[in-house]
């Protein structure tokens, strides 16, 4: 008998929230994450299909004096395996997808996980402090928000293709981390950010924007990073894919 996939509404009250720890653990599917975008006065709002076998997904909000915790989590029928795929596995992903709307007037701190699935996070034009997204075989593409302020971002596929856009008009010091176990990654910078790059590939290339200057075997740096109040720290990895820093 064939698996049926339902969908599960979702909309969690805003009630004063100003910032909010996002955990989601969506199983083997696909991921999709980004604003709100008629101005609805709640928090989150979206669709989380599962499987019947899975059991509808869980969720919990928790909220004290303008701080909250939502957390959601795939049904238990929604983890099984090892998650892990091959690039040319890693279209396909899981069998259901879902989709999460963020207020963009929240600060948010970000976990996204999935088991195997694609993972899609838009979050231009929201206010992020951290973000870590992984996936244990699936593709990952990021854009993160403009006018990012001490953002630190953690970006990992155990296998799939690894994009990442950052966000122009940043703030402070950034850091990006983005790796994967076997397909190529991507992160695209501003034209003109102060930057300082560590890359590195087990078995693909290294393509630096030339704009970035050689100071060791591993590292490369725009001539004013030391100097800069406002800046990003860009660590990128491939165990068998090529890796690549683009300016924009």
């Amino acid at each position: 008998m064939a698996n049926k996939v339902l969908t599960d509404a979702l909309s969690e009250p805003c009630n004063g929230v100003t910032a909010v720890r996002v955990d989601i653990d969506c199983g083997p599917g696909h991921l999709t994450v980004d604003r709100l975008s008629g101005g609805e006065p709640v928090l989150a709002s979206g669709t989380l299909q599962y499987l019947e076998k899975q059991g509808v997904p869980t969720r919990a909000l928790v909220s004290s004096g303008g701080q909250a915790t939502l957390t959601l989590r795939a049904g238990a029928g929604g983890s099984g395996g090892s998650g892990f795929r091959w690039p040319w596995q890693a279209c396909g992903g899981g069998a259901y997808e879902w989709r999460l709307h963020l207020n963009p007037t929240v600060l948010c701190d970000i976990t996204a996980h999935s088991s195997g699935g694609n993972v899609r996070l838009d979050l231009a034009g929201m206010a992020v402090a951290r973000l870590m997204a992984d996936t244990g075989g699936g593709n990952i593409e990021v854009a993160l928000p403009q006018n990012a302020a001490g953002l630190s971002a953690t970006v990992r596929s155990g296998g799939g293709n690894v994009t990442v856009d950052m966000g122009s008009g940043i703030a402070g010091s950034n850091a990006i981390d983005a790796s994967s176990g076997a397909g190529n990654v991507v992160v695209r910078l501003p034209g003109r950010i102060a930057a300082r790059i560590h890359a590195t590939s087990g078995l693909g290339k290294v393509v630096i924007d030339p704009r970035f200057g050689k100071t060791d075997k591993d590292t490369y740096q725009s001539p004013d990073y030391d100097g800069a109040a406002d800046k990003v720290e860009v660590t990128v990895k491939s165990g068998a894919g090529n890796v690549s820093i683009e300016a924009r």
